[in-house]
């Protein structure tokens, strides 16, 4: 079996740890190799091991999603809900095939505008989240349609439209719901709203959303996950479903609230204990 591995903090090349799986791997006869770009994808290359934190599995989305090749997380990182996979879990599972393979939700943003261009130096594909941000200290107004629907315009310092993935990331952290990953829908959330009566939104993944904004700044900032750039405040984003999916290995032992009560201690709470 052949698997590339992608790691962001080079420091973790030399770590005794990832240094002991590589021997594992190898000593099953495993072939292993670096991927640092799309040019670096060997042909009959099995399956990708990220090995870092989400920041390095979203990285590693970005390289060969489009190609299909699945993804294994191993979390050397914090938290993990992406890259959730201990170093000591990695070869048993490989060698029994107890794993499986799921699918999660990648978004496709575009611009339109004059002199808007799909390339403007950031991948259209995004894992957890899109975001729009003010870059000065004026609010903006935020206008959003849903599948030709106009909402309320938000008054707020952005907007984010993330996956199911996305809902335990950014979106989260800036009041938006928890959704099992394979919930089909995407979460419109505001960022800092300005308004006192709004809530985030949950729609169809099938949606097309449309964000524009007012805005008294000469420029606005779009972040796709780890991916950021300036953009026009006249341009139009549009949001949608990727025509692919990422593939993501799951291990058997794998379980979302579980993750969710240990690493964010949700449900935390003294009478939740037995006694």
């Amino acid at each position: 079996m052949k698997l590339g591995t992608v790691i962001r903090n080079d420091a973790l090349r030399t770590d005794s740890r990832f240094l002991n799986l590589v021997s594992q791997l190898r000593r099953e006869s495993y072939e292993l190799y670096d991927i640092n770009s799309k040019a670096d994808i060997q042909p009959g290359t099995d399956l990708v091991l990220s090995i870092g934190g989400d920041g390095t599995f979203i990285l590693a989305a970005q390289l060969v999603a489009d190609v299909g090749l699945p993804i294994l997380g191993v979390n050397l990182g914090r938290l993990g809900f992406l890259s959730e996979n201990s170093l000591d879990s990695v070869v048993p599972a490989l060698l029994s095939g107890d794993f499986t393979v799921e699918y999660r939700t990648m978004l496709n943003a575009t611009l339109k505008g004059r002199n808007a261009r799909r390339d403007i130096g950031l991948l259209p594909y995004a894992v957890n989240e899109v975001s729009l941000h003010r870059k000065g200290t004026a609010v903006l107004g935020i206008n959003v349609t849903v599948d030709g629907d106009t909402l309320p315009t938000y008054w707020a310092d952005g907007l984010l439209v993330a996956t199911s993935s996305g809902s335990t990331a950014y979106s989260l952290s800036v009041g938006g719901p928890i959704c099992m990953p394979d919930a089909k829908v995407l979460i419109i959330t505001p960022i800092a709203p300005h308004n006192l009566n709004v809530r985030p939104l949950v729609v169809p993944e099938s949606a097309k959303i449309s964000i524009s904004i007012q805005c008294r700044d000469d420029k606005a900032i779009l972040t796709m996950d780890n991916q950021t750039v300036e953009i026009d405040p006249a341009w139009t984003i549009n949001v949608s479903v990727a025509q692919f999916s990422l593939k993501r290995i799951r291990l058997a032992k794998s379980e979302f609230v579980k993750a969710l009560t240990s690493k964010l201690f949700w449900g935390e709470d003294i009478r939740n204990t037995e006694i």
